[in-house]
């Protein structure tokens, strides 16, 4: 049995891993998570008190992050502000858990000698364009273009030199775009899913051409474990499922499954600095480490996603008038 530590545990991705590890492991997890507003304590119910400990806290906090990477064998690092729509409009927060948050636990890591797994996104790369027949490799150089994808890359960049300089152990993966349960309504997949069990018809930016490598959360947390367990100190892994799709493709599906018309969604002003396309080749994960998605198909994790999402809406709904609110009042 290891004891774990999972930063950002109650948000999104986070909590998906933290039920992953219940699943599958007999590992002792301790959560740690400052519940902004896109972390929620209700995405770790039902979980065994005796094998899930949760802590309120900031990963900026040097003396907390140190008491617990004491009596931590592995820490895996969620923790990150990840809007990048907030990243416009506000990017001071993104410096402060992405970067300042990120130093703070490989300083812990350093003086503890924790096994450290740091998660990144796809986005640190930049973009391809849409006719571009290449995908993002572990060797594509960074090229990042929110505040939200620099803050990330500066993480990454920090651990790589953490694990060079004092022998942090180290690993770091870089994920394609995730859906799946318990993900804030303010993302593409689960807004355009609430909006229509809620009778509002979907949002697309722009033309809705942009292109994102999609991947089931479950098959995220799967690949981490597997990093975790196997992989190579020092190394980076892209996580992807081969899940390539347009935003208007995605929305159509969406409004099939739910037996509507797939044209019965609405274009909305683009955002700035849109990235146009995403895609993950993730064959050193798979060829190196023997890791496969389980949701091969879209369309079966897009049902399952949405089957969540209609039976658990008292999870959801308290954010989504306030989500619609801000959307409304940019026009989109």
């Amino acid at each position: 049995m290891r004891r774990l530590v999972v930063t950002g545990g109650a948000g999104f991705i986070g909590s998906n891993f933290v039920h992953h590890v219940v699943q599958n492991t007999d590992d002792h997890i301790t959560v740690l998570d400052k519940l902004t507003y896109a972390g929620n304590r209700a995405s770790l119910d039902g979980l065994p008190p005796e094998r899930v400990d949760f802590v309120q806290g900031d990963i900026v906090d040097a003396e907390l992050v140190d008491r617990l990477f004491a009596d931590a064998d592995a820490v895996v690092h969620y923790a990150a502000e990840s809007h990048n729509d907030n990243s416009l409009n506000d990017p001071r927060p993104f410096l402060d858990t992405n970067v300042l948050g990120t130093f703070t636990l490989l300083e812990a890591a350093r003086k503890h000698g924790t096994r450290l797994h740091h998660i990144s996104t796809d986005e640190v790369y930049g973009d391809l364009e849409l006719d571009d027949p290449q995908r993002f490799t572990e060797d594509t150089p960074y090229n990042p273009s929110s505040p939200y994808s620099s803050t990330k890359a500066g993480s990454d960049l920090l651990v790589r030199a953490w694990v060079r300089s004092f022998g942090v152990q180290a690993t770091i993966s870089n994920c394609s775009n995730n859906y799946g349960p318990f993900q804030h309504v303010e993302k593409f997949i689960p807004r355009q899913i609430t909006n229509v069990i809620r009778g509002i018809r979907p949002k697309l930016y722009g033309t809705g051409e942009n292109v994102r490598d999609w991947i089931h959360a479950d098959d995220h947390s799967s690949a981490v474990l597997t990093i975790l367990e196997k992989g190579r100190i020092g190394e980076t892994y892209l996580i992807g499922a081969d899940g390539e799709k347009n935003n208007r493709t995605v929305v159509e599906l969406i409004l099939e499954q739910f037996g509507l018309r797939p044209d019965s969604y609405d274009l909305v002003t683009d955002r700035a600095g849109h990235d146009l396309r995403y895609a993950i080749d993730s064959a050193r994960l798979r060829n190196e480490l023997g890791w496969s998605p389980r949701f091969r198909d879209f369309e079966a994790g897009l049902a399952d996603t949405i089957r969540w999402y209609r039976d658990n809406e008292p999870w959801w709904a308290p954010a989504k008038d306030g989500v619609e609110a801000f959307y409304a009042s940019k026009g989109q």
